[in-house]
């Protein structure tokens, strides 16, 4: 964008001013719980296994190389612009407020869903802790039994709203502390497999490129390289409270960067541990090749001390979901791009926190948790929407980075990739496109309910139709924030 069109950006009052109290270790705390090794490697690996056999594992390599490249794109655009609210600030800054309006639209319904999923895997892992079956009632809502494993995740929806409300301090705490599990977890379990309990050879992982229709468009490698989407996304998050972090510009880039790339060496590591200690029967017959192998391997107190280190990379990383949506929804309101801006846009006094943003994200959160309990189907369209919503808005800055390139009109920031610049964005938007039609792609998974194979397009479609008609009510009253003003209180 040029200095003119800076120049046109409406005043930023110190109403809408952000604490900032974030500095370069915590923004990449927050990213790297938001992205979390264990949520990227539990949550996908027993379908994952099950669908492609080992050799699924290459695709941790193939997805992080182009994650990687979004993510150089993000950083170049987080050092240009570091303001709240990541996707939408970018895409708006790159090709106007419409585009940017819509990709904010829908990364911000794609983090809720993430949240409110992430929760209900939480609450599992919580009641497998305390040796409670998940599954079984909790609770009768209205005639509808609510499961604990749902009643837990609402009860985390409530406590993680409380931790945000109490201020940044304690999500520092709590996001360096899940650092910490998620090393234990991932690290130091896939150590003790490797060096005492590997049950098969490295050639594991190639077993399953000789067999027919294994690369094939609808073939089981390219399906579980739509899994591993799910495993790289939330680099870009730490420009979602980029206003609340200390040197922006410089830090932010790093951050982006080292989360992705820090998450992804733990993942490929600790998943290839798991894939050469897998036992025989256990690879044949489990559910949770994952659980099971550290309970055959490690013994019965191992594998509880790995569920405690799960459950607190699944509450950090819906406690990162959470932040990220509440800023976002804010990002919005303070642009005056949402209905009740005025409300929403509100901080508290103490902490300034976007307290009306996050109460509206919990209670939306907690409305989708109970949808699922009532209808299955909804549960599966939230969980198929979340990894292409990710993918979809990711192609807004990515394509307005490309374009913006090719039309000259790209100012880089302090961060950036010089003469290599347009060969990043362009290669980087071919790996975004493709990954999303490889998501997307309607394959018949649900032969009882054919449009589920459609989920991705639905959830889309419906998204932007709404979303189309509340921009154009909205659209004469939007402004943007000031960039002056938010570089005065860069440091």
């Amino acid at each position: 964008m040029s200095s003119q069109a800076d120049s046109k950006i409406a005043h930023t009052d110190a109403d809408h001013t952000l604490k900032r109290e974030f500095t370069l270790w915590s923004s990449f705390a927050f990213a790297f719980a938001y992205i979390s090794p264990i949520v990227a490697l539990y949550g996908i690996f027993g379908l994952a296994y099950a669908t492609a056999g080992p050799s699924f594992w290459w695709n941790f390599l193939i997805v992080f190389g182009g994650q990687l490249l979004v993510a150089f794109v993000f950083a170049e655009c987080v050092s240009r612009w570091p303001i709240e609210g990541s996707v939408y600030q970018w895409a708006s800054q790159l090709l106007g407020k419409g585009w940017g309006w819509m990709a904010g639209w829908l990364y911000m319904w794609t983090i809720v869903v993430a949240m409110a999923t992430v929760a209900i895997g939480a609450g599992g892992f919580v009641g497998r802790v305390f040796n409670q079956d998940p599954l079984a009632t909790a609770a009768t809502l209205g005639g509808l039994a609510i499961s604990k494993q749902v009643a837990i995740g609402l009860g985390i929806l409530v406590l993680g709203t409380i931790a945000n409300v109490t201020g940044r301090q304690v999500l520092k705490v709590l996001m360096t502390g899940s650092i910490i599990a998620e090393v234990l977890g991932s690290v130091g379990l896939g150590v003790l497999l490797l060096v005492g309990h590997r049950n098969n050879d490295f050639s594991v992982i190639t077993s399953g490129f000789s067999t027919t229709n294994y690369l094939s468009l609808s073939g089981p490698f390219l399906v579980t390289m739509a899994f591993v989407g799910f495993s790289f996304v939330g680099f870009e998050s730490a420009g979602s409270i980029a206003e609340e972090v200390q040197n922006p510009r410089e830090t932010l880039p790093k951050a982006v960067i080292l989360s992705l790339s820090i998450v992804a060496l733990v993942v490929i590591f600790a998943s290839l541990s798991i894939i050469l200690s897998i036992p025989a029967d256990i690879a044949a017959n489990s559910a949770d090749p994952v659980y099971d192998t550290l309970k055959f391997e490690l013994g019965t107190g191992a594998a509880k001390f790995a569920e405690v280190l799960f459950t607190i990379g699944f509450l950090a990383s819906f406690l990162a979901l959470q932040t990220s949506a509440s800023r976002i929804m804010w990002a919005f309101a303070r642009d005056n791009a949402l209905p009740a801006h005025k409300s929403i846009s509100r901080l508290s006094k103490g902490q300034k926190q976007p307290i009306v943003a996050l109460g509206i994200a919990t209670i939306i959160g907690a409305i989708m948790m109970v949808l699922s309990q009532a209808t299955p189907s909804f549960y599966t369209l939230m969980l198929n929407f979340t990894t292409g919503g990710f993918f979809l808005a990711f192609l807004f800055p990515v394509a307005g980075s490309f374009l913006a390139k090719v039309r000259k009109t790209w100012e880089p920031g302090p961060f950036n990739f010089g003469r290599g610049s347009f060969l990043v964005s362009t290669i980087a938007l071919i790996w975004a496109v493709f990954m999303f039609f490889d998501i997307s792609w309607p394959r018949p998974v649900y032969a009882d309910a054919r449009y589920l194979d459609f989920s991705v397009w639905i959830a889309a479609a419906g998204l932007i139709v709404v979303g189309s008609a509340i921009y154009w009510s909205l659209r004469s009253k939007m402004t943007s924030v000031n960039l002056d003003d938010i570089r005065s209180t860069e440091h």
